[in-house]
């Protein structure tokens, strides 16, 4: 069995100049479905891609598996881990404990995340993103889930602050047909989903994109179900010795976006922050030392 540092979707990312014409297809039919589409045969799985079962053969070794079997055994391990409760994963992780305290232990856990997504994303991609963001001729919406809440609600707050036309949809779907019902062609969606994915927040990204939106999510190594309906999406590292997934790597992200953004449309946003601080100063929010 591979190690578990790298996902198998990580390692068709890496591999991706090195694949054929067919195994590029192949990839790219895994990637629609990950990773319960490799779970069936192998004679499945080529036919779904529409290649030869021989070539599935050669794209798993070049993954550096033994062979087909080794690969599905991967890929059960990876679902098992998509599903996993807290307690699973503390079980999981007690079992195997490193010695150490764990100011260190969760500190190097962190890094050895951001070092790992850092060298998965595609810089362009990012640009993309932040450009979309930076758009304000199409209204931004941003939503998380029950955890990831407080993620969106933190890039909602930076960016209603640079640009106008920002909107924070709500945790609650039932409220989610009065967000959808001005979302027109060209709007952007920011989507946060990680690992128990949340049932509600697919039907959502499915009505967004029904509407014409473009979608920007920010997911975990597994990826979430959403993925399939976005342009862009970016995969954080999560996994901490802890019954909790770690937010750092995916916080790293939207706070480099955030900055992103500020710089691409710097001159709007200056007079838009200088009239937000005058505001503040006439509901004297904020004490003042001078």
């Amino acid at each position: 069995m591979q190690t578990p540092d790298l996902t198998i979707a990580d390692r068709i990312q890496a591999r991706l100049d090195t694949l054929t014409r067919a195994e590029r297809q192949l990839a790219d039919s895994i990637l629609q479905n990950y990773p319960a589409s490799g779970l069936g045969p192998i004679s499945a799985l080529a036919h779904d891609a529409d290649v030869s079962t021989p070539t599935v053969a050669r794209m798993v070794q070049k993954l550096g598996f033994k062979g087909y079997p080794e690969f599905q055994s991967d890929l059960r391990e990876e679902l098992k881990a998509k599903v996993q409760s807290p307690i699973a994963k503390h079980d999981t992780w007690a079992t195997g404990v490193p010695s150490g305290h764990m100011l260190n232990r969760f500190t190097d856990a962190v890094i050895d995340n951001i070092r790992q997504s850092l060298a998965q994303i595609d810089t362009g991609d990012f640009d993309t993103a932040c450009a979309q963001l930076a758009d304000t001729t199409s209204r931004l919406h941003i939503v998380g889930g029950r955890i990831t809440h407080t993620m969106a609600e933190y890039l909602f707050l930076h960016l209603q602050m640079i640009r106008p036309d920002v909107i924070h949809i709500q945790s609650t779907s039932n409220t989610w047909p009065h967000y959808l019902l001005d979302v027109k062609p060209g709007d952007t969606f920011v989507i946060f989903d990680v690992r128990r994915y949340e049932s509600n927040t697919l039907k959502l990204a499915e009505m967004a994109h029904q509407r014409g939106a473009k979608i920007i999510l920010f997911t975990d190594q597994w990826r979430s179900p959403v993925h399939r309906l976005a342009e862009i999406s970016f995969s954080s590292r999560i996994v901490v010795p802890s019954a909790w997934d770690s937010a750092t790597t995916t916080l790293l992200l939207v706070e480099t976006a955030i900055a992103a953004v500020q710089d691409l449309i710097w001159d709007d946003t200056k007079d838009r922050m200088q009239t937000l601080e005058d505001m503040f100063d006439q509901t004297k929010l904020f004490r003042k030392f001078t």
